[in-house]
């Protein structure tokens, strides 16, 4: 995604400013904004041509022309939606929002459609015993179940392949063998697979004091028991605009009390709801870290994700959440295991 700031224009721009900037960033587009930093719209080649048609001049504003209705995506849509959107409507750059519409950056469609690979690596927690899941697990380890005829672990690598995360670390523990032979050094899947051995509990952060020389990049940590179709591209661009020490990716979870919740004062009824709704958002088991939020994982020691965010919150490092509003799914217990067979032809 690029950075959107570089053919970023006021509405009370030149048209002249607009011609410079369409010029000079090669990607024949230039987003307006307005002094409160909403997005208004874009402006081509194509609208100042026509404006000129209008007989409006260099030195005129650019307001008279602003395309005020673009096509726009979302932040964290997929790849694939992303792409969808450019092949339906037939255009090469397509902005991106927040769920506020503010503007977060451009995608240009020639570079979703390479294979670029990224530096940033890839830990993946595959080392659980997956008791909740027993008797599935009684001789396989959890991520090797296969959901969609093929393990788990097999789809989360290959949608990280897809955005062009192919470095990848497995932390291995209960039959770490099954694993190892399965995927090798991971070239048969076209992507670079190393392997640490947890000889003991280390939770989802302890783990990562083992291999702190190989992290330098902002980094993905995520759990092996998740399927998902998150844009992790969009993840990473977010964590990195944003200078975030540690992003959490979190999901809007809902509960409806199946009663009139009445509101006391005292003695004094206030009000009832009637069977309301609370809202939370939770932890969705993806992450990254800049390298220096290992300096605050202990050595050799069990230590858990909630915990290390806890010690960023503490040390005033910067945390933040990005919201995972794409398919998502836990598979913890034998029912969202079925869950997950049942929906995977479908998401996948």
């Amino acid at each position: 995604m690029i950075d959107y700031k570089k053919v970023l224009l006021k509405h009370t721009s030149t048209v002249k400013e607009a011609l410079e900037i369409l010029d000079s960033s090669g990607i024949q587009i230039a987003l307006v904004i307005d002094d409160e930093d909403n997005f208004l719209g874009t402006i081509t080649d194509g609208d100042i041509r026509r404006g000129f048609l209008k007989n409006i001049s260099l030195s005129d504003s650019i307001e008279t022309i602003i395309f005020t209705t673009p096509t726009v995506c979302q932040l964290g849509d997929t790849k694939d939606e992303i792409l969808a959107i450019a092949l339906e409507k037939k255009i090469y750059q397509i902005p991106v929002v927040d769920s506020n519409g503010k503007l977060v950056g451009i995608e240009k469609v020639d570079e979703l459609l390479q294979s670029n690979s990224k530096k940033n690596k890839v830990v993946l927690m595959v080392g659980g015993l997956g008791t909740r899941l027993r008797p599935l697990t009684n001789n396989i380890p959890k991520p090797m179940l296969k959901v969609g005829n093929k393990p788990i672990l097999e789809t989360i690598i290959l949608n990280f392949k897809k955005y062009g995360f192919t470095n990848i670390i497995l932390s291995v523990s209960y039959k770490a063998e099954i694993i190892e032979e399965y995927f090798g050094n991971g070239k048969a899947f076209g992507v670079d697979i190393q392997y640490i051995h947890e000889n003991k509990r280390m939770g989802t952060a302890g783990a990562l004091s083992l291999i702190r020389e190989k992290l330098t990049e902002s980094f993905f940590v995520m759990n092996g028991d998740l399927l998902t179709n998150i844009n992790f591209e969009s993840m990473m661009d977010y964590h990195i605009s944003i200078k975030s020490h540690a992003t959490m990716g979190v999901r809007e979870y809902d509960f409806q009390v199946p009663y009139g919740v009445v509101n006391v004062e005292n003695e004094n009824i206030m009000s009832i709801e009637e069977k309301p709704v609370h809202k939370f958002f939770v932890n969705g088991g993806i992450y990254i870290l800049n390298p220096c939020a290992l300096d605050l994982i202990p050595d050799d020691t069990f230590y858990d994700m909630p915990t290390l965010f806890e010690s960023i919150i503490k040390n005033k490092g910067k945390s933040i959440s990005f919201p995972i509003k794409e398919y998502w799914l836990d598979i913890g217990r034998i029912e969202e295991f079925e869950k997950a067979n049942n929906e995977y032809n479908d998401v996948f």
